[in-house]
């Protein structure tokens, strides 16, 4: 007599979903309230006190509509686009051929995408990501046998215009509206909140379509895709006018040659871009067959969202890190997360493991990637021109482009490698990721001297007082002298000295008993930053190391 074993497709616990839901409610409700209500907190150094926060908060729910729909689209192909392919009939050799070709689209057009971004304006690009979705929507809309070679070359160009256009058309309005530089953070993780949200709402969407509207022929993912690409051509149309930078290409590349390839602090922070990027596409490349390996049956479907999950709450943790009641710099912060995303993936590929533990570990990367994302964000703001933004962004996706280009061709080409071994190399771009934070905290921050243009400060009868705007290079006159400043500078000590450890009050005998930010006296936002370094000569020296004439102040 036989024995029939009864096998059951395994499915993440629902509990899993309820704590996800719950732990982003906690972090969100209990998050240090900086930007959102200025009325209620002490000001930071980068307030503006400009604009109003009405006027801000309108300009983020436009942006975070419009990148809502956005990422939809960009969701709504990466969940059903294996089905498709299969639906017409194209076997494993060929998706696996036509990743390859969206790859070395994104390769070798993607990568100078963003560099003409820069030049033509940065919403005429967003457009093109829009329309490039729509003519492949109606392309599978309205012929039986689409070709999978050009769908497969745009929408992998559209991915790359998603990778840096939104991002950087965003802080160039931000900048160009002259909202606070704090606010500025708090948007880049709200972005990848949004997306992930979005991801999740792009799967809920191509399955009913799947299994409803398809039954019917009345609306499919294709015409989904149409109707959302135009949708999101009428809000990028609606949105400001943009005038596009006035410098030639012979200029940008001057700015370019000397500002990204001539700063090693830029080379570092590049690569770690390109080490994420390429771990998070071998993730979801992988991430199936190492859950459904040996025969395991697994309810896929359910799993994906918990993953979008783990990067929502990651998303959260990054206004209690950078910064915040944590107070831990954003390179330490990173060089941590690294190592921790290092070694996931480095147990991934090493040994066989339970579905639990799996999708344990599979959480525990993406909350990681969540809380990467908008740092990185915030450093490419610190250390990146925004008229160079675009076109940092893209080069440093080329190394993972071609790296993924690689690995497709070894391994689901000419079958020359393992799994595991793609993991590892992974792992190993993730630990010299970590290596290069480390190195870029080294090297300090060091200001780039044209940026902007210089303004002048205001002065009132309490002495030289000063409102300075969101400008990258900013000219000080005291009574005491001249004194020119420049912001990345400011911005550099004030990440590790005022904005992590503000400090309220100063001296009463020497000075006012004024709140640490850019509107109080000169001298009470110097003192501050001595108190935090050695002493006063010491600050001076450094000062001067950078080319910055420090005015002696009296009493000193």
């Amino acid at each position: 007599m036989g024995l029939v074993i009864e096998s059951e497709a395994w499915e993440p616990n629902q509990l899993l979903y309820l704590f996800i839901l719950i732990s982003c409610f906690l972090s969100i409700s209990f998050l240090p309230r900086r930007s959102t209500n200025s009325n209620n907190r002490a000001p930071t150094l980068f307030d503006q006190s400009l604009p109003s926060s009405s006027s801000f908060l309108r300009f983020q729910r436009r942006f975070l509509l419009l990148y809502s729909l956005s990422s939809v689209m960009e969701g709504l192909w990466s969940v059903f686009g294996e089905y498709d392919l299969a639906y017409y009939g194209v076997n494993k050799e060929k998706m696996v051929l036509s990743l390859c070709v969206g790859y070395a689209a994104a390769l070798f057009i993607g990568t100078f995408l963003g560099i003409l971004s820069d030049l033509i304006g940065h919403k005429k690009v967003c457009l093109m990501y829009c329309i490039l979705h729509l003519f492949v929507g109606m392309w599978k809309r309205f012929f039986a046998h689409p070709s999978i070679w050009l769908a497969s070359i745009c929408l992998s160009l559209a991915s790359s215009i998603f990778s840096f256009s939104f991002e950087t058309w965003m802080v160039v309005e931000h900048d160009k509206l002259g909202h606070r530089q704090d606010t500025l953070n708090d948007t880049f993780w709200l972005m990848t909140f949004t997306e992930s949200v979005s991801f999740v709402g792009s799967q809920m969407m191509a399955n009913w379509l799947v299994h409803r509207g398809m039954e019917t022929g009345v609306i499919s993912p294709s015409t989904a895709a149409v109707l959302l690409a135009i949708l999101s051509i009428f809000f990028v149309t609606r949105v400001s006018k943009e005038v596009p930078q006035a410098s030639a290409f012979k200029d940008y590349g001057r700015d370019f040659t000397a500002y990204i390839f001539g700063d090693k602090r830029v080379w570092f922070l590049a690569w770690a871009q390109a080490s994420v990027q390429f771990s998070i596409a071998v993730f979801w490349i992988l991430w199936a067959p190492t859950i459904v390996a040996d025969g395991r049956e697994v309810k896929l479907g359910l799993i994906y969202p918990c993953l979008l999950g783990g990067r929502m709450l990651g998303s959260t943790a990054f206004p209690w890190f950078s910064p915040g009641p944590l107070s831990l710099r954003t390179e330490d912060c990173l060089v941590y997360v690294f190592m921790v995303m290092g070694i996931v993936l480095s147990i991934l590929a090493y040994d066989y493991q339970e579905i639990g533990l799996l999708v344990t570990l599979f959480c525990l990367f993406h909350a990681c990637v969540g809380l990467v994302l908008p740092s990185l964000a915030r450093l490419r703001t610190m250390y990146v021109p925004d008229k160079l933004r675009g076109g940092m962004i893209s080069l440093s996706l080329a190394p993972a482009n071609a790296a993924i280009l690689f690995f497709l061709l070894q391994r689901g080409y000419y079958q020359n490698i393992e799994n595991s071994t793609i993991l590892a190399f992974a792992a190993l771009g993730l630990f010299s990721a970590a290596g290069c934070l480390h190195l870029l905290k080294l090297c300090g921050k060091q200001p780039h001297q044209n940026w902007h243009k210089p303004i002048l400060v205001n002065k009132n009868k309490n002495g030289s007082i000063f409102t300075i705007a969101d400008q990258e290079m900013v000219e000080i006159k005291t009574e005491d002298g001249g004194l020119i400043v420049f912001k990345s500078i400011i911005r550099g000590f004030a990440d590790r000295y005022l904005e992590l450890e503000p400090v309220s009050d100063v001296n009463p005998q020497r000075h006012e008993m004024v709140p640490c930010g850019w509107n109080c006296t000169f001298s009470s936002i110097i003192h501050p930053f001595i108190d935090k370094m050695t002493n006063w000569k010491h600050f001076k020296k450094l000062m001067e190391h950078y080319g910055l004439w420090i005015p002696t102040f009296q009493g000193e």
